[in-house]
């Protein structure tokens, strides 16, 4: 493809978008006027496995693996190839999409200081945490150095202004939600009442407490969980200790362009998540995508979610597991509650989570960084 050296040229560097469905941010970047070239992993390691790299948006710019070291090692992975395409691409603004404490981040802000091009960092983090050196270290100098600031929250605003960062800085979430590809579908009148959660099967989502509140409803209902994670064992040990395996169903971790028909199997989506020392939940992007899809959500009052949620959906305390059950019961017992929810959620999500909403913000910031250095 050939672009226009006029452009605006930004080089993003992103172990997200090898996810598809995050990469239609990508298009929305390119069609507002950016030469984007995308940098990303051939795959990434986490709890739930390796997610390889998946290609569903890609018009408008280029999307190109590069190879990384020390996959899975949020803080330490590294790409050797990083520096060689920054220079034969000659960027004006590169966009490290990682935290600050990351070697990631180093390694992309040294280079790019080099070249003289403007930088960004991404951040969700909403709890200041301290770390050792290195890291304490590397991330007072990229918040010494860096031009700009993308923060998940203003909770992450607030915790990097109070860790010394001075600079310009604006809240936007790292990706929206494509509300063509998240709709709502015809629902099944004859299934049960069916609650679903997608996502990592982790302690800190609180996914036990999730068990202990369905054992309380009563009636025809499912639980579907989504996912894959260390905590996969002692949640089936659970099911089957609590006398509810044949109502819970478990399923691996699916492609993303898979999930748009998980959502619509569902009557309740939930994020029951639990606050920790160095942990609490920083977006929640499940939540839009329910919301999207015209799945009504219940989430915890932990961190982010219910600013993500706002008026659009239950709150309950999180490690409540009675106050769990009773939200459900009500969306369980009122057909009318879940319409009405259900048309809040996607209507709030058109008016601040779309990818094309995240993306024009996102060039906002691309612009106001070359007016700036002009």
């Amino acid at each position: 493809m050939t672009v226009s050296r006029g452009l605006l040229r930004v080089l993003m560097l992103s172990k997200a978008c090898i996810v598809g469905i995050y990469q239609r941010k990508l298009e929305a970047i390119a069609e507002l006027g950016v030469d984007l070239l995308t940098l990303v992993p051939p795959s990434w390691k986490d709890e739930r496995g390796e997610t390889r790299l998946e290609r569903a948006y890609t018009q408008g710019y280029r999307l190109e693996e590069t190879p990384i070291w020390f996959n899975g090692s949020f803080h330490l992975h590294l790409y050797p190839h990083f520096a060689r395409v920054l220079r034969q691409f000659r960027p004006d603004i590169v966009h490290i999409d990682e935290e600050p404490y990351n070697a990631a981040t180093w390694q992309a802000l040294y280079a790019a200081r080099r070249v003289g091009a403007k930088t960004l960092f991404f951040s969700w983090q909403n709890i200041q945490r301290n770390y050792p050196p290195p890291f304490s270290l590397g991330e007072r100098w990229v918040l010494r150095q860096i031009d700009y600031a993308l923060m998940g929250t203003e909770s992450a605003a607030q915790v990097w202004r109070s860790k010394g960062y001075t600079g310009p800085l604006r809240v936007v979430p790292q990706f929206g939600v494509d509300p063509e590809l998240f709709h709502p579908q015809p629902q099944d009148p004859n299934r049960p009442f069916t609650i679903g959660y997608f996502g990592r099967l982790v302690p800190e989502k609180g996914l036990t407490l999730l068990l202990d509140a369905v054992t309380r409803l009563e009636g025809d209902w499912w639980l579907r969980l989504v996912g894959g994670g260390p905590q996969r064992a002692e949640l089936q040990a659970l099911a089957q200790q609590l006398g509810i395996v044949e109502r819970v169903t478990f399923c691996d971790l699916l492609p993303s362009a898979q999930m748009p028909a998980q959502y619509a199997a569902l009557d309740a989506y939930v994020l029951p998540s639990l606050t920790r020392p160095n942990w609490k939940e920083q977006f929640g992007r499940v939540l839009v995508e329910a919301m999207a899809s015209g799945v009504p959500v219940i989430g915890s009052d932990s961190g982010a979610i219910p600013d993500v949620i706002g008026e659009a959906g239950l709150i309950f305390p999180e490690g409540d597991a009675a106050a769990l059950a009773s939200q459900l019961r009500r969306l369980q017992a009122d057909s009318t509650l879940r319409q009405t929810l259900a048309v809040q959620g996607r209507a709030r999500v058109l008016k601040h989570f779309t990818h094309q909403q995240v993306a024009q913000a996102t060039v906002e910031v691309y612009r106001a960084m070359m007016d700036s250095r002009q």
